[in-house]
């Protein structure tokens, strides 16, 4: 279950910063920050394109690559929803 927790906040920070800055170094430092602190956890993909490209290269488990894009895109729908509450 951390696994998924962590899939979720990392993509969450990850489309926050997108929307909040659209500035590519903030972007690149929360991507290694989310990946810094929770790759260890979840193999830090926070994209179901990357998760697709990890069960492509047998580095992620198949039982995985659903609830993983699962947490992904609500993570990112929270972040939406996060940025329109904030950024008013």
């Amino acid at each position: 279950m951390n696994k998924y927790v962590v899939e979720f906040l990392g993509t969450l920070l990850l489309v926050f910063v997108i929307l909040a800055t659209g500035n590519y170094l903030a972007i690149g430092a929360a991507l290694a920050l989310a990946v810094l602190l929770g790759g260890a956890i979840s193999g830090g993909a926070f994209n179901p394109a990357v998760t697709l490209s990890l069960l492509a290269a047998g580095k992620l488990a198949a039982s995985d690559v659903v609830p993983y894009i699962v947490v992904e895109v609500a993570g990112g729908l929270t972040a939406f929803q996060l940025y329109k509450m904030l950024m008013k």
